[in-house]
Order: structure tokens, then C-alpha cells, then sequence
């Protein structure tokens, strides 16, 4: 019995700090992400800021990586005028995975 009372006490601690730890990862993530989205907005226009926030709430994940592609081109010097709406709509486009094209034949 005093084994096994000991075990699970191991095992709730060693849970605590997971929990704990990736909570703290999570935190520090939307710290990084909310920078990104800081400085790529700065060079968005008003158009293309609203674009943005609808695809952000439509599509998150996709959102992270237009913000994590515009900022790096930012950093890289690549970009140096504001990104306007239909500029941020090749960008979207050039992100879509490739659709392929099906053909049913029937007999």
C-alpha cells in the first residue's frame, strides 16, 4: 500500500509539471505568434488587415503561417511597401495545396 501511495504521488507531480510546462510552452508560443502579427500588420493595408482576420478566425492555422511567411520576408528585407488585398490574395492562392482534378469514367 505505502508503494503504491508513493507512486501515484510520483506520477500526479510528474503530471503537474507537464501540465505546467506545456502550458508555458503554449504561452511563449502565442507570445511569438502575437509579435509576428504585430510586425506584419504594419505592412498591411486596411484591406487586406480585414482579409486577414476573417481568414484568422475561419482558418487559424492558416492564418500562423501567412503571418509567420509575411514576417519573414519582412525580416529578409523582401517587403518594403504595405501588402495589399489582392497581394495577400496571391499569397493565400500560392499557399492553397494544389488541387487535383478527377475524371469519373463511367462504363
Amino acid at each position: 500500500m505505502r508503494l503504491r501511495n508513493r507512486l501515484r504521488k510520483k506520477l500526479k507531480l510528474k503530471k503537474r509539471k507537464m501540465n505546467e510546462s506545456s502550458a508555458e510552452e503554449r504561452r511563449k508560443l502565442q507570445e511569438q505568434i502575437a509579435m509576428m502579427e504585430m510586425l506584419a500588420k504594419k505592412y498591411m493595408s486596411g484591406e487586406a488587415i480585414t482579409r486577414y482576420g476573417n481568414i484568422k478566425a475561419a482558418h487559424p492555422e492558416m492564418a500562423v503561417k501567412l503571418v509567420a511567411l509575411i514576417a519573414q520576408a519582412v525580416q529578409a528585407g523582401q517587403i518594403s511597401e504595405r501588402i495589399s488585398d489582392a497581394q495577400l490574395k496571391t499569397l493565400l492562392a500560392q499557399m492553397q495545396p494544389q488541387k487535383r482534378e478527377f475524371r469519373f469514367v463511367r462504363k
